[in-house]
């Protein structure tokens, strides 16, 4: 029966939109995994789509799926680079990997307009300012 599969809770694991600042020219922002746990996550699978609206009317984005296979402990690995146009959509994040033979999921979504200025903090693990999913 379903309610006997027992779903693990995804701990220390989270993603971050980042900016890198650059000199003369437009910034680069990029979606980056963060694993802060004492032990790799492997076979790591992201899939990634934006929607919502806009001056009424809907807006999707494609669906992106990335194989980032193996992430070391307390690490990060970039995921994909992210436009600041869609910066108004909800942006999600399905992610899902595994540690020995326990498959995790967790859906993240950075909420339209959670990627401004005025929400940026500085990421340790990234060395760089972004915003963390809570």
């Amino acid at each position: 029966m379903i309610s006997d599969i027992k779903i693990p809770e995804v701990k220390n694991v989270t993603l971050a939109v980042a900016r890198k600042r650059n000199i003369g020219e437009s910034d680069e922002w990029k979606v980056y995994l963060i694993n802060s746990n004492d032990f790799p996550i492997e076979n790591t699978l992201v899939a990634s789509k934006g929607y919502g609206e806009k001056d009424g009317e809907e807006q999707r984005t494609s669906i992106l799926r990335h194989f980032l296979d193996t992430i070391l402990a307390n690490s990060a690995t970039l995921i994909e680079p992210i436009d600041p146009g869609v910066f108004h959509l909800n942006n999600e994040y399905w992610v899902s990997y595994y540690v020995g033979s326990q498959i995790f999921d967790k859906r993240f979504v950075f909420v339209p307009d959670a990627i401004r200025e005025e929400n940026l903090s500085y990421i340790k693990e990234l060395e760089m300012e972004g915003v963390l999913h809570s």
